[in-house]
């Protein structure tokens, strides 16, 4: 399709590489449980808008200015460390009464979706990521059309995973919400994988 070399296998990768949980995951789960679908969604159209931001940067060929200045890309990497372990430590040591969700419900959409967006800038690896994960499925004939359907497509199948996990996490929510000692421990589970993500980064990068 429009140039798309392995059509069917270029559709399984991206359904595959949305199965596996990672801090947006996360991130998306825990601003459901705290403040609703709305809020979900805000923070999904940020991870959204991270993903695009980098496969037009892949595109545009800022991977091969990481690639020579890696001091850029470990700040970078640094930076979203220490805001994944913050998140992480937010979740920790924070309440999970209905005080602590009547206050996320007060937020603006913008800061949901501004938190899922600089989760998904925790990982400018997502650059070189993409830069070789499109060529994969293109072929000499491929045009910069090719690509526009590509990013669409990642865009596309992101959004509707990512609505059924807001949609799935606000049903938990709900049964979890007269059960606070659950909802608590869920939260400080969220909150140690998040701190786990970034120490994992930490040690990858040393």
């Amino acid at each position: 399709m429009s140039g798309i070399h392995h059509y069917a296998g270029f559709l399984l990768a991206i359904l595959i590489f949305q199965l596996i949980p990672g801090p947006g995951t996360l991130t998306i789960l825990k601003v459901t449980a705290r403040a609703g679908v709305s809020a979900g969604m805000g923070a999904v159209a940020g991870t959204l808008a991270g993903d695009l931001l980098f496969m037009l940067a892949a595109t545009l060929g800022l991977a091969a200015l990481l690639g020579a200045h890696p001091q850029i890309l470990a700040a970078l990497q640094w930076l979203g460390i220490a805001w994944l372990c913050w998140l992480g430590a937010r979740l920790l040591f924070a309440g999970a009464g209905h005080a602590d969700q009547a206050e996320a419900r007060q937020q603006s959409g913008w800061a949901f979706f501004r938190e899922g967006f600089l989760v998904c800038m925790t990982n400018p690896k997502a650059i070189m990521f993409f830069m070789a994960f499109f060529p994969l499925f293109m072929t000499e004939h491929s045009s910069g059309m090719t690509l526009a359907v590509m990013m669409l497509h990642v865009s596309l199948l992101s959004l509707i995973w990512q609505s059924l996990l807001v949609l799935g996490g606000n049903a938990v929510a709900r049964r979890l919400r007269h059960l606070p000692g659950l909802r608590q421990g869920a939260a400080r589970l969220a909150g140690l994988a998040l701190i786990g993500f970034g120490i994992r980064l930490a040690l990858q990068d040393r």
